[in-house]
């Protein structure tokens, strides 16, 4: 959200802006009412409206606001309970009800680097180096590219320094094995069906799992630059925003945001390497031609 917030700066007596802006207030309104008395627009108009502007509702906006303000009092050391407060939630089991979804784990788990969670994870070879799956037991967590399997780990305590990290390779869990069977059929790396995607344990606001899931609608062999698929989403003037969202994305291949490029044609950035994303990329191409 902090992303979205950094992109879209208020401009002079727009409704949605004025919205927006009291939004980010601490003590800004909650009720659509209000925000519609702000805006000078009905709340029905409002609501469509904003998200078509910003790609979330007034609600959401809100909400992942306050969990980046609760993610980061965590950080910082602050106790659970005073950093939901801090946040703004009125109520401590609200936030224990989306706190899954939103940070991954519970609060008290998260502000613990993982403290209390179990991560089982596997590696293999792959024609682009080595990738490593990792899940919780509710879903998959993480899933990347790396040159050997030591710096996949390093990364991987890296985001999780406190959880219990456990490898698995004989007998692989059904959960692991089934996104590497996905990624390596889908990519023509081995013959046969892909297996069904197993349930994920992301930490994501709701406009980031918009923009990773708009970009697993990207058909195979083709780009969009950040500005298209903003404009494809109906924000666009949120193309640093997406560009932001990419950059978060854990789950390589899977999220395939090696298909955004930048508006002048070049490849961009990618936090897996601009070899692998190149490479990643004619291969796809190549798949594409022969299937047409």
């Amino acid at each position: 959200m902090k992303a979205l917030v950094q992109t879209i700066r208020p401009a002079a007596d727009d409704p949605l802006d004025r919205v927006r802006a009291a939004l980010e207030r601490d003590d800004a309104p909650s009720d659509l009412a209000s925000l519609a008395t702000i805006a000078g627009l009905s709340p029905t108009h409002l609501q469509r409206a904003f998200r078509r502007r910003f790609g979330v509702s007034p609600a959401e906006y809100a909400r992942a606001r306050r969990f980046g303000q609760l993610r980061d009092a965590l950080r910082e050391g602050s106790a659970v309970t005073d950093a939901v407060y801090q946040a703004g939630f009125g109520s401590g089991s609200r936030v224990y009800e989306e706190s899954d979804r939103r940070l991954g784990m519970t609060p008290a788990s998260y502000r613990a680097g993982g403290a209390g969670a179990s991560i089982r994870y596997t590696t293999t070879g792959t024609p682009l180096g080595r990738l490593l799956v990792a899940t919780t037991a509710k879903g998959i967590c993480a899933v990347t590219l790396g040159a050997d399997d030591e710096a996949l780990e390093t990364r991987l305590a890296g985001e999780f320094p406190l959880a219990d990290r456990e490898r698995v390779d004989e007998g692989r869990d059904e959960w692991l094995d089934a996104v590497i069977g996905r990624v390596t059929r889908e990519l023509g790396w081995e013959r046969g069906a892909a297996p069904d995607m197993p349930p994920l344990d992301i930490a994501a606001t709701a406009f980031q799992w918009r923009v990773w899931e708009a970009l697993t609608r990207i058909p195979l062999g083709e780009t969009l630059s950040y500005g298209e698929l903003a404009a494809r989403l109906g924000v666009p003037k949120a193309a640093r925003a997406i560009g932001r969202a990419c950059g978060s994305n854990k789950l390589a291949l899977l999220v395939p945001c090696h298909r955004i490029i930048r508006e002048d044609g070049s490849l961009g950035g990618w936090r897996w390497g601009m070899e692998i994303k190149q490479q990643l990329l004619a291969t796809e191409r190549a798949m594409s031609a022969a299937q047409g």
